[in-house]
């Protein structure tokens, strides 16, 4: 691909993934035009005034409706944003040829996990999709409407963080410089996520059918490896931030209920995904969520 001749179009491309995608992008020499609120995606004649002309060969679609309370109250935006937005893209992407890679979350979900011998395993991509906020059910029918283009990819992730969007890794890094103690919940259970191996992935899937191995078209999860709670990530956090300086003070890190911290939209339980499909697809090895974390907090 030629650094004239765009091929890749990201939208969403000053969200925190987005940034991370452009950065990566940029550096592997791969051609992209990126785009955020400049042009609409519930605009479908928007989506096709932009394409004219270009040859894009790829659509990653970085852009969604995340604040998840206000969504609660904020419907009709949300599902402009989720859902119709989504569903207008992959019908551009179709028109021109062109695959499309669009990020969705574990919010699909309802959160109670798929219990086994008494124990909740990891979401599989072909678990039943049964969401109960507003924020997941508009991310359920985006990508119902995404998979209307047969080229697509959706990508499912949760907790993620990085350097270029408000996420919880740096809120607790404030808050842990700010006070003597924080409380964070304990009894919610999920997979951290950091944007620059998520932005890696989605690069190489690219690249993957550029290089003659194309990957099968569909739903695939992707979180960094392991399940955690709430309360263990930030106790991770406190203690590889102060071993590298990024902490100044002492802290203590205590865990508390999710009844203690009510929320508008309710939070999933357990939210862990199965990564095993994309893992096969691509050949990698997913790296553990606390090797995740000291990397990202080693580029602070």
């Amino acid at each position: 691909m030629s650094k004239q001749e765009p091929q890749i179009w990201l939208i969403g491309c000053k969200g925190m993934l987005g940034t991370e995608l452009s950065l990566l992008l940029q550096k592997t020499g791969l051609a992209f035009t990126g785009t955020d609120r400049d042009v609409d995606i519930t605009n479908p004649a928007a989506l096709v005034e932009f394409v004219k002309s270009r040859p894009f060969a790829w659509i990653i679609n970085c852009a969604a409706y995340t604040a998840v309370d206000k969504a609660e109250d904020d419907i009709e935006t949300c599902r402009r944003l989720n859902a119709v937005g989504p569903g207008n893209i992959a019908a551009c992407a179709k028109s021109v040829g062109a695959r499309l890679i669009h990020l969705s979350t574990d919010y699909v979900f309802d959160g109670k996990g798929i219990v086994a011998d008494g124990i909740a395993r990891p979401y599989r991509e072909d678990d039943t999709a049964y969401p109960v906020s507003v924020y997941g059910r508009t991310k359920r029918d985006g990508e119902i409407a995404v998979l209307e283009n047969p080229r697509s990819y959706i990508i499912r992730t949760a907790w993620l963080y990085g350097k270029y969007g408000p996420n919880f890794v740096a809120t607790m890094l404030r808050l842990m410089n700010e006070r003597t103690g924080v409380k964070v919940v304990n009894d919610q259970q999920g997979s951290p996520t950091w944007a620059g191996d998520l932005a890696a992935t989605i690069v190489e899937i690219i690249n993957a059918e550029s290089c003659g191995r194309p990957i099968p078209y569909g739903v695939y999860h992707y979180t960094n490896q392991g399940g955690i709670t709430w309360f263990e990530f930030a106790r991770e956090i406190y203690a590889q931030s102060r071993t590298l300086g990024l902490v100044k003070k002492d802290c203590a890190v205590n865990p508390c209920t999710t009844a203690e911290y009510p929320t508008r939209a309710p939070r999933p339980a357990y939210s862990v995904l199965d990564k095993t499909k994309i893992e096969t697809a691509l050949g990698i090895v997913i790296p553990p969520w606390n090797e995740s974390l000291r990397r990202y907090l080693r580029a602070e």
